[in-house]
């Protein structure tokens, strides 16, 4: 008796394939790095934030003959002496931008409706829905001497530095 021989794969076969399939996924994924893409992502929405505040400052700046009124005083920080121009209110350390607290700076009515159609806000750790409860999660500050405002997203991921000067 001659018998047929069978056509198929055996459940051996099907195993090493399917292993090798997923070696080959798990090495695409590694190589694509998803995490990685998302977290560059996020930085580059808080580029875009930063310097989208730090423009409307700088118009707010320039629509006021050289002097932006809006931040309010630095709590414990004594006035500053010339050549600070009357009217121009000094940030000596990073302040956060938000509606409330002490420690905060709410410039969300000098900047919103005019300058910026919404505030922009990290997107991890800030939150915006009207001007008067927001934390954008970003900074701001202005150098005593030079006057240069500096605009920073201290949660910026993967050991990147985002700050804008000017």
């Amino acid at each position: 008796m001659h018998l047929k021989p069978k056509k198929g794969f055996t459940l051996i076969e099907m195993l090493i394939v399917l292993a090798i399939i997923a070696m080959l996924v798990s090495i695409v994924i590694v190589a694509i790095n998803p995490g990685r893409h998302f977290a560059q992502a996020r930085n580059t929405q808080r580029w875009t934030g930063v310097n989208a505040i730090l423009n409307a400052v700088h118009q707010n700046i320039i629509d006021n003959k050289g002097n932006f009124t809006c931040l309010p005083p630095p709590p414990q920080i004594p006035p500053v002496p010339s050549p600070t121009p009357p009217g121009q209110q000094i940030l000596e350390y990073p302040r956060r931008i938000a509606s409330k607290g002490p420690d905060e700076c709410n410039i969300c009515y000098c900047l919103v409706s005019t300058y910026l159609r919404s505030l922009p806000y990290d997107p991890s750790s800030g939150s915006y829905t009207a001007c008067n409860n927001y934390d954008t999660g970003y900074e701001i500050s202005q150098d005593p001497t030079t006057l240069h405002i500096t605009v920073s997203a201290p949660h910026a991921e993967l050991n990147e530095t985002i700050s804008v000067t000017r």
